[in-house]
């Protein structure tokens, strides 16, 4: 016989679920998130603080030199471009370990690639140019992880001008144009600007499909890269607008 008087708890069928439930699990994404984005951002400024620090003490102890050119300057300016298409393609093949190995090791050879423009700037022009550029990423990511603007059409328009940048990078290398370069340092500051805001409003957006997948660690890493590679790129283009040369 059917006891009327039970008082089971589920929800039946055409049962609205409580708000509570639905504010309890929104919290919960956000927590997350944040966790997600501090590992990011966490990677990606212990990157840029390992190459900074490889930089300065490369250049104090004389080697900068022997990167200035030569054979080593070669080896040294293409190794990371190395790393970065090895991490890309092979992402799915690498454990994350290995991908993490591979990070640290790209900041360290980037180090060395740039602890040439101690040769060429003064330290206190480069310090400068390096917390301005510090100042500049944080706002921009700010920016691009606040924001509600849908930024993915505006990154497709930043990729096709950093093709184009690279282009007219090439082209000047046989051209030697100072007014070229001058407008390539310019675009580059701008689009470098503009990819800070997208990869940071990609990489939260990519959280969503991530949480609770093996990926999630390994797109942590590739998200510190891209922020990296963004980060350092505008230092280099704002750095030819402010640094004064020995």
């Amino acid at each position: 016989m059917a006891n009327w008087n039970d008082t089971d708890q589920r929800l039946g069928f055409g049962t609205v679920p409580r708000a509570g439930d639905a504010v309890a699990r929104q919290e919960t994404f956000d927590a997350g998130l944040r966790a997600h984005m501090l590992k990011i951002y966490n990677y990606m400024a212990s990157g840029v603080l390992l190459t900074g620090l490889v930089a300065l003490l490369t250049a104090r102890s004389g080697l900068a030199l022997t990167f200035a050119s030569g054979p080593l300057m070669w080896l040294v300016a293409l190794s990371p471009l190395v790393f970065v298409f090895a991490m890309s393609f092979g992402i799915n093949k690498f454990s994350q370990g290995t991908l993490q190995a591979m990070f640290w090791a790209f900041a360290t050879v980037m180090g060395l690639s740039l602890s040439t423009i101690f040769l060429v700037y003064t330290g206190e022009s480069i310090a400068a140019t390096f917390f301005a550029t510090a100042g500049a990423f944080a706002g921009l990511s700010l920016f691009g992880y606040t924001t509600k603007k849908d930024l993915s059409g505006f990154g497709t328009f930043l990729v096709m001008g950093l093709i184009g940048l690279l282009i007219a990078m090439v082209i000047n290398i046989f051209l030697q144009s100072s007014t070229l370069a001058l407008a390539v340092s310019f675009l580059g500051v701008l689009i470098f600007a503009g990819l800070t805001a997208w990869d940071t409003q990609r990489l939260k957006r990519e959280y969503q499909y991530l949480r609770g997948t093996e990926f999630a660690g390994k797109a942590v890493i590739m998200g510190a890269l891209s922020l990296y590679l963004d980060f350092i790129n505008m230092f280099l283009f704002l750095l030819r607008f402010m640094g004064s040369r020995d």
